[in-house]
């Protein structure tokens, strides 16, 4: 029989008290594609850091090809023919898709050679794995999807014949998913060993061989992907019956929170995002912005939460906001009861470097709850508030001095998400609710964003998951190329018209295109 590519036996793993990695075993045949799904926290990429050699295992034994293979840091993950793909992408912003391939795997003290070396094989891997991108463009000028297309060359050039990805569709447009697959398909049947970290179980069914469970640091299933389902799969992470698609009750608007009229926005470059839109949001409600990422749906957002700027007019229960100059700044925002959870957690909802308890309190350090007199900080009462919250949104480790940089993505997102719900605002704008969460997550946060829009509360939500988009909203906007495509009553529609309008078939238009397209 042919060996395991990858094998672990009783790999344990603790940090401190907590328990991330207990006894697992885990066997991974060549030439498979194996999904590795579980709860945020459960321990799946602390496992496969082991195996990439960011982390040392306290007990266990790992074989690659049958052989028991020593893997005390990075290079001997990488020597032995393992490659890996971050969530959160590891690359030099400001150099280019060339000199990020090569940093690290040099061939001499000249550059020269090495990227004439890279230039050629990365010709050849664009044209054999579907991985084409410009080598000399900037990392910061690319689009995510040719971020991750960067990384997975990056694991090629150096060998790798096992290549693992953590939750890599977290940050991708369906159609960057759908492009991720068949280049996760190809390289299966090159030969190439895939190990997929997914919360997505739609993605586990579509591209997987074999699927292993994991809940709270142990291995509790591994199956045929053929043998198993979604739901059956997301009992086995949560340990119990799950609602992957929540019941609501009909929306019961109230008065008119939001009103939008001729709203334009301008990126840094001065370049118009957002062009000319005018929309309303009541109490009571959610209006759904649907639309393939980058269509303006992040300025939107951001001229919201008052952190830049913008033409037109925005209105919150008939006052008019500032979008420019003095009280249109993010703290202004928050005074009129709007609260923001932005798109990106870790560039703009959280401080990477500081604890549970200071992040649960950014933004709000002003409220009396949080402040003991005119100049000090009311500590004791701000850990306290980030007790209670962590255990409402179930946070885990349940560690109020613990780094932001320190939790699973979503846990981070739980922190987020229960700074802003928990004030009960007038307004909330939310971008990517549960991007990186796991399936049990994912039902209680959309649990707490109806419950708060039944508490009267109106809701802008932005989201590139139709799924989500159509579960949670009562009325749907489509942004394409900065523009209203169109509006729906989610009810009245569904995924392949709000596709069509995504894809920028409008309503003229609608009829004679999807007419030609079908």
């Amino acid at each position: 029989m042919t060996a395991p590519a990858i094998e672990l036996r009783h790999i344990s793993k603790a940090f401190g008290p907590v328990q991330a990695n207990k006894d697992i075993s885990l066997s991974v045949a060549p030439r498979t594609i194996h999904g590795i799904v579980g709860e945020n926290g459960a321990g799946k990429s602390t496992l496969m850091s082991i195996l990439y050699g960011f982390y040392r295992a306290d007990h266990g034994e790992i074989l690659i090809n049958g052989k028991p293979t020593e893997i005390p840091n990075s290079q001997a993950a990488i020597a032995a023919g393992i490659g890996m793909v971050h969530q959160h992408f590891k690359l030099v912003q400001n150099f280019s898709v060339l000199e990020n391939v090569i940093l690290g795997a040099e061939d001499d003290l000249l550059l020269k050679p090495s990227l004439k070396k890279a230039r050629s094989l990365l010709e050849q891997l664009a044209e054999e794995y579907e991985l084409r991108v410009d080598p000399d463009a900037l990392i910061e000028d690319l689009s995510v999807g040719h971020q991750q297309r960067v990384e997975i060359l990056k694991a090629l050039y150096r060998r790798a014949n096992v290549l693992i990805l953590d939750e890599p569709t977290g940050v991708l447009t369906p159609a960057e998913a759908d492009h991720l697959f068949r280049i996760l398909s190809s390289l299966r049947d090159e030969g190439k060993t895939v190990i997929l970290i997914t919360h997505k179980l739609r993605e586990i069914m579509a591209i997987t061989d074999t699927v292993s469970v994991m809940r709270r640091g142990e291995m509790t299933a591994t199956v045929r992907t053929v043998d198993t389902n979604p739901q059956h799969l997301a009992e086995l992470m949560v340990g119990r019956s799950v609602l992957l698609r929540l019941e609501k009750k009909p929306a019961q608007p109230g008065r008119t929170v939001l009103n939008v009229r001729n709203l334009s926005v301008s990126d840094g470059r001065g370049v118009e995002c957002v062009k000319n839109i005018s929309l309303s949001v009541r109490s009571g409600e959610i209006l759904g912005i649907a639309g393939v990422s980058g269509n303006g749906q992040t300025e939107l957002l951001q001229v919201l939460g008052g952190l830049t700027p913008g033409t037109g007019q925005v209105d919150i229960d008939g006052s008019e906001l500032p979008l420019t100059g003095p009280g249109s700044d993010a703290r202004a925002r928050r005074e009129t009861g709007i609260a923001h959870v932005p798109e990106d957690r870790q560039q703009l909802g959280l401080i990477m470097d500081f604890m549970a308890w200071e992040n649960m309190a950014f933004g709000y350090q002003h409220d009396d709850r949080c402040r003991r007199g005119p100049f000090l900080m009311n500590v004791n009462s701000m850990q306290d508030y980030c007790l209670e919250n962590m255990q409402k949104f179930d946070v885990r480790p349940m560690s109020i001095e613990a780094l932001a940089k320190n939790f699973s993505g979503g846990n981070q997102q739980k922190i987020v998400l229960a700074r802003e719900i928990d004030r009960n605002p007038v307004l909330l704008v939310v971008g990517q609710p549960t991007r990186g969460v796991d399936v049990g997550a994912i039902e209680f946060i959309h649990q707490q964003i109806l419950d708060l829009r039944d508490a009267g509360t109106a809701i802008l939500l932005i989201s590139v998951e139709l799924d989500e988009i159509l579960s949670l909203s009562d009325r749907v906007v489509v942004l394409f190329d900065g523009r209203i495509a169109g509006e729906r009553i989610t009810a009245e529609t569904n995924e392949a018209e709000l596709g069509l309008l995504m894809a920028g078939v409008t309503d003229a238009s609608a009829p004679d295109k999807a007419a030609n397209s079908a």
